[in-house]
């Protein structure tokens, strides 16, 4: 996946004196033979690998990194927030309403806007409240509960449906948006939507090139670095177009675009029906005394019993009626394999389950989006999944690394290195360019940050053409 043209001729006895070497910017090795109406397609993607990996590679860095860290953030947020998140383990647990009055009482602000009961004997309950002073919009304030003493073991401000705490919250941000807000969703976005188109043309470039010419040991120079950068690219680059396609289905342009199109094939991830179908009466009759303690109607206790009869095991999480016509929601909430994501709905009046739905039931397009997503943000495989993650962001930085490195030592430091041949697109036969265009239009449509960012490529090598054009004349006049 090199950022520059692999251009060296194959190993051999080094060069006599005065002769120009393999690592001669004015030396250009002989180009493979062509072979079929795909061959003229090499250059193009030398051309397009090497800009978007000069252009690019900036913003993948940067995803790289942030990447490599909150992949860790995982492990790091057991450590530093253990007194919170763990207790001693004890002999029986308390109802959950009255771990939530206990939270309540230490933090009477707010509404009790979701209930996550204690999964494993060794840890606490989160009672999360929203409307809290001080809480970022879209966050909420945990409150961790002991659940065999009630006691309060203190709050954090948690965001996501992962449950992300403030140290994995901020690198979580860091990673998507550079904490600059929506407009900063756009760095991330460039760079999914590019990762891929670079690693697919380093694998066309690494396999259209002559076996000799992929040799590392017995080299030196640019050509080991390619023959690093090759190599490396090749045995990640299933893993960075994973992380590419993954990335897109949650961006801002790219990922509306994907939403769009699975609710058109009937593919949309369903959620179970929170109506209750009483009408206001019913609805104002479930109700009772605080308002935002989480309390409605037969209470928190006889929803999470007729939850579990439903067959809804540990991890859940209760999510307390809307207003006076919706339902108790309760869902699991396990992402790790074997992943539990079914969700019921019950009535505050009765405690009957008015609605059910199960993972196994979900479209499979909405399956693998699930797995997709949890699989890119490392729960899905738990410890094993983040140091896979982390050793592909590792890589990632390698390769462009590896990448400049390789620009710089074309143009023995005193330039960027000679320009790549142009002209090659003359030579693709219609029948094949044409349907690639019509192809490149459609994902550059479909893929805004990639489309966008290609014809401003367009236009520079069109520019610097020009200026090459004119150049030459000159130079023959």
């Amino acid at each position: 996946m090199s950022t520059a043209p692999p251009t060296s001729p194959a190993p051999g006895p080094a060069p006599a004196e005065g002769q120009p070497s393999d690592e001669d910017p004015r030396t250009a090795a002989p180009a493979p033979k062509s072979r079929g109406p795909w061959a003229p397609l090499r250059p193009l993607v030398l051309r397009l690998h090497f800009y978007a990996g000069v252009f690019v590679a900036p913003f993948l860095l940067v995803a790289a990194v942030t990447g490599f860290l909150y992949a860790g953030a995982f492990q790091a947020e057991k450590l530093v927030y253990a007194h919170e998140m763990t207790v001693p383990a004890g002999d029986t647990k308390l109802p959950v309403s009255q771990q939530v009055d206990a939270a309540r009482k230490a933090h009477p602000e707010g509404t009790v806007s979701a209930v996550r009961p204690s999964p494993e004997d060794d840890a606490s309950t989160r009672v999360m409240l929203s409307g809290v002073e001080g809480v970022g919009a879209g966050h909420t304030l945990a409150v961790f509960v002991d659940p065999y003493t009630a006691e309060v073991r203190g709050s954090l401000e948690q965001y996501g449906s992962t449950g992300a705490l403030p140290l994995r919250t901020w690198i979580d941000e860091f990673h998507r948006d550079l904490h600059l807000g929506e407009n900063g969703r756009l760095y991330s976005e460039l760079a999914a939507s590019w990762l891929w188109v670079i690693a697919g043309g380093g694998l066309v470039l690494w396999f259209s090139r002559r076996r000799a010419l992929r040799k590392v040991r017995a080299t030196q120079g640019r050509r080991r670095t390619l023959g690093l950068h090759g190599t490396v690219g090749v045995w990640a680059a299933a893993g960075f177009i994973f992380l590419s396609a993954t990335g897109l289905t949650w961006s801002t342009y790219a990922g509306a675009n994907i939403d769009v199109l699975r609710t058109s094939l009937g593919q949309a991830t369903p959620s179970v029906s929170a109506a209750t179908g009483g009408g206001e009466h019913a609805g104002h009759d479930a109700a009772s005394g605080a308002g935002g303690d989480g309390e409605h109607g037969v209470g928190l206790d006889a929803v999470l019993a007729a939850a579990r009869a439903e067959g809804l095991g540990d991890p859940v999480e209760i999510v307390p009626p809307a207003d006076a016509s919706t339902a108790y929601v309760v869902k699991q909430v396990q992402r790790s394999w074997p992943e539990k994501q079914d969700a019921v709905a019950v009535d505050p009046a009765t405690g009957k389950v008015t609605d059910v739905l199960r993972f196994d039931d979900h479209p499979l397009l909405a399956k693998l989006t699930r797995w997709g997503i949890d699989l890119h943000t490392g729960v899905l495989f738990g410890l094993a999944n983040q140091l896979a993650l982390m050793l592909l962001a590792a890589s990632l930085v390698l390769l462009i690394v590896w990448g400049y490195r390789m620009w710089w030592q074309r143009g023995r430091g005193s330039s960027f290195g000679r320009p790549i041949p142009r002209g090659a697109w003359a030579q693709v036969p219609p029948y094949v360019l044409v349907p690639l265009m019509a192809t490149v239009a459609v994902l550059g449509w479909f893929v805004p940050l990639l489309g966008i960012p290609l014809v401003g490529f367009l236009a520079v090598d069109v520019v610097l053409g020009e200026i090459a054009h004119r150049r030459g004349r000159r130079t023959a006049a």
